[in-house]
């Protein structure tokens, strides 16, 4: 059922999590004209949780969803892309909470960078280098996940 998953998870210490069913987002890899490789990233609303910080367009999960469909379908509502320019080419669970609450980054590759739209959720999206990435100001779970993140996809590089 669409919109089944929205509401929030709140642990025994009081830390709250979006999305009833956890919770995904697409952690898109494009090819930039110097050779470099960049991520869409999404500035969030301030009026968002963690308002202000930059991370991923992603959101909460239907209960009749995958994390890559939940990722992929969140991605086009907030960034406005479609699921038929990419490839999946990774999905890991990069939180879990005591409760059992997940977030579930999925790794997506485009043979360029897509037009995007942001909509409500978005202050802005960028395409940012891969190496600027922690010079922002990121979401502190993103932040928190970056690194292993990094390490996923240098295992898809070969060539780094």
């Amino acid at each position: 059922m669409r919109g089944d998953g929205d509401g929030w998870v709140v642990d025994p210490d009081g830390s709250r999590y979006w999305g009833r069913n956890g919770a995904a987002g697409l952690l898109l890899r494009a090819p930039m004209p110097d050779g470099s490789i960049a991520i869409l990233l999404q500035h969030r609303a301030v009026w968002s949780h963690q308002g202000g910080t930059w991370g991923l367009p992603g959101g909460a999960r239907d209960s009749h969803e995958s994390a890559i469909d939940t990722a992929i379908r969140e991605a086009d509502e907030e960034a406005g892309i479609g699921d038929s320019e990419l490839r999946v080419v990774a999905a890991l669970v990069t939180h879990q909470s005591p409760s059992g609450w997940t977030y579930t980054t999925v790794i997506a590759e485009v043979d360029e960078p897509v037009h995007t739209i942001a909509n409500f959720e978005s202050a802005e999206l960028r395409w940012v280098p891969e190496g600027d990435v922690s010079n922002l100001p990121l979401h502190p779970g993103f932040e928190k996940a970056w690194p292993r993140l990094q390490e996923r996809i240098s295992a898809l590089d070969p060539q780094s």
